[in-house]
């Protein structure tokens, strides 16, 4: 069959139910969840849960140039897991157990198709058995929400994007009429449940994306082309001016990307999903040598020190004043951002930099190095190599690279060649400018975190005030549930949405100086940033406090109250055996309960950092207080507009 009639049988997946389909049926452990799938001469599955469709009948799909003709079945096999996985970055718990019930159809056209079926979700992925070379033309998957259902939808102008979006409350009709293009993860609300979209074991292949379908009235998978012509815009912009006609070429046979439906009967539910770790490869190879940690950074605060006898900027000395701030407070690292080289040519260094003897220093009080790199100029092996070889020389423990923007074959290819790179000098990745995580993180535990979040580095000179409390109480639900976040935490300038005003070299974060320790734990993300200057951190030794102390992985999560752009309450437990708990608000001030429960019997000692009385008017305002309590005890949290709270537990 030519290819051109190959795709339009696909096309018919989209007809009604038939009779001689042979349909199957695949249930989570605990049998709310159940996967319809019927089989004839296309794929069509739909999903219930509790009883109710959550998705209707909806195609799914794979073409590519050695797998033509009409389905046919050739066998099928159920299988099951109910094992323990034991994280090396413990993100949100030091376990995850993976329970899950599993069918794989095959096809004798050299395809199969998996399902699992989780308690909090499903998923599904393609195999191709083909040899030799050969290309991936066209993958379906179509997600049959109903018209009135809601999304939460981070809208895109096109695939050139570094994914650092709002999310748009959104009708599933107004969506498929206005061919609504988004990035991943999209969150929708279904029978009074929630239902995540998103996917994992992203490798050698395109990312998906959702787009609505006018013609259709649904929302559908689509993904970028393979790029066959690109052009250099300035030092790090690198579009895409022509595409092939198929998303991927593939070699020999191939594992393609899981496609999640994460499903969550309340709000908090969404917080602790842990699939697209639980779906992604597992690592090979002896990883024991990462270390997560938290960094101070220079590129938000501008380098504006204060109170020092030398000039403050991209050089030695300031740097030397960032490292000698890591080391005074146990940072494990300190970041230096884009200006410490040429950002086409690594080793043409600025010349205020002495890297040598900042290597030096850095090692000497215990400190480690993280680089900022254009991503183009290491987009060579040649270059990657010799980078590597001379941040091995300095000592340098990650590297920040920046500005990828695309999530296509080619660059999602360029992210796995980075990160086994740095495994082999044992480097961790921090990757800015890029999509969102999607499995990568657990086959190589060194990548420790991802940008792809609309933060506070965008802050600076937002005039729209987007990047606000009602913002900061939205994307842990959607792109947190992805992987770990690089929002950037720290601000010590603080201000109510109606007294900020942006200011690039002061910046300063609209909500409360609470609302900002709070991020520190309910935000994830195993490197994790100090933002702001540390002439200010100095000035602040109440909040040095709590943030010197305050661990950046943790052993377990429980989230306690939480309504998605309205608040959250969560506590977490650290290796050390103390805990922390932490609580944001939107833009409306309320008062919540903590229920101490959690804690093992005993006497404990919680030091508090809450929003002062005044805050509503001046952010800035807070007040700490220690209490003796027990898990009997039921403590209130009073926040403030924009406000938060933060809590370290310590057993007396």
């Amino acid at each position: 069959m030519n290819d051109k009639r190959g795709w339009l049988t696909g096309l018919l997946m989209l007809a009604a139910f038939t009779a001689g389909a042979q349909d199957y049926q695949l249930f989570s452990p605990d049998r709310k969840t159940v996967v319809h799938v019927s089989v004839k001469d296309s794929i069509r599955y739909s999903v219930k849960h509790n009883g109710h469709t959550i998705l209707h009948p909806a195609a799914i799909g794979l073409k590519t140039s050695v797998s033509g003709g009409t389905l046919k079945v050739a066998g099928t096999r159920e299988s099951s897991a109910n094992v323990l996985l034991y994280p090396v970055v413990r993100q949100k718990n030091a376990m995850i157990r993976d329970h899950y019930a599993q069918l794989e159809i095959r096809f004798r056209n050299k395809l199969a198709l998996q399902w699992r079926a989780y308690d909090n979700g499903v998923a599904w992925r393609w195999v191709s058995e083909g040899k030799g070379a050969y290309d991936v033309l066209e993958e379906m998957a179509d997600f049959a929400f109903g018209p009135e259902d809601r999304a939460w939808y981070p809208r895109e102008d096109d695939f050139f994007s570094h994914n650092e979006r709002l999310y748009l409350k959104m009708k599933v009709d107004s969506i498929a009429r206005q061919n609504s293009l988004a990035s991943l993860p999209a969150l929708f609300t279904v029978s009074g449940m929630h239902v995540l979209v998103t996917e994992s074991g992203l490798q050698d292949y395109a990312g998906m994306w959702l787009k609505g379908d006018s013609a259709t009235g649904r929302i559908r998978g689509v993904f970028p082309r393979y790029p066959v012509k690109t052009e250099l815009l300035g030092d790090r912009f690198e579009v895409v001016r022509e595409r092939a006609g198929y998303i991927a070429r593939k070699n020999g046979p191939a594992n393609l990307p899981w496609r999640i439906l994460m499903i969550a009967e309340d709000e908090k539910s969404l917080l602790v999903n842990e699939l697209v770790y639980q779906l992604a490869a597992p690592s090979a190879g002896d990883f024991s040598w990462v270390k997560p940690g938290k960094a101070i950074w220079d590129w938000w605060n501008d380098n504006n020190i204060s109170g020092v006898d030398f000039r403050a900027g991209i050089n030695t000395a300031t740097y030397k004043y960032y490292i000698d701030f890591a080391a005074k407070y146990g940072l494990e690292y300190a970041v230096l951002d884009e200006g410490w080289s040429n950002t086409r040519q690594l080793e043409r260094i600025n010349p205020e930099v002495d890297m040598d003897e900042l290597a030096r220093y850095a090692a000497e009080k215990n400190v480690g190095l993280v680089l900022w790199v254009n991503w183009e100029a290491i987009a060579r092996p040649e270059q990657l190599q010799a980078a590597m070889a001379q941040f091995s020389k300095w000592g340098v423990k990650a590297i920040k690279v920046d500005f990828m923007q695309r999530d296509d074959q080619v660059m999602v290819n360029y992210y796995e060649e980075v990160a086994k790179a740095a495994a082999a000098h044992r480097m961790l990745v921090d990757f800015h400018g890029a999509h969102k995580p999607a499995g990568l993180q657990r086959t190589y535990p060194n990548v420790i975190t991802f940008e792809g979040v609309y933060g506070l580095e965008q802050s600076k000179g937002d005039r729209s005030k987007s990047i606000d409390p009602d913002h900061n109480v939205t994307f842990p639900f959607i792109r947190m549930a992805a992987g770990p976040a690089d929002y950037t935490p720290g601000a010590m300038r603080n201000a109510q949405k109606e007294h900020w005003a942006p200011h690039w070299n002061k910046p300063m974060s609209i909500g409360t100086r609470c609302h900002q320790l709070a991020m520190y734990v309910i935000y994830e993300s195993p490197l994790q940033m100090l933002a702001d200057n540390p002439t200010h951190y100095y000035r602040e030794p109440a909040c040095m406090e709590f943030l010197a102390a305050v661990p950046a992985v943790w052993d377990t999560t429980i989230v306690q109250q939480a309504a998605i752009g309205s608040h959250i309450l969560m506590v977490r437990k650290a290796s050390d055996g103390s805990w922390y708990a932490g609580a944001m608000t939107n833009s409306k001030g309320r008062e919540l309960t903590l229920d101490a429960s959690f804690l093992p019997a005993g006497k404990y000692k919680m030091q508090v950092w809450q929003d002062g009385i005044n805050a509503d008017r001046n952010a800035e305002d807070f007040r700490t207080s220690v209490l003796e309590i027990d898990s009997s005890s039921q403590v209130p949290v009073i926040l403030q507009p924009g406000g938060g709270w933060v809590a370290r537990i310590v057993k007396i």
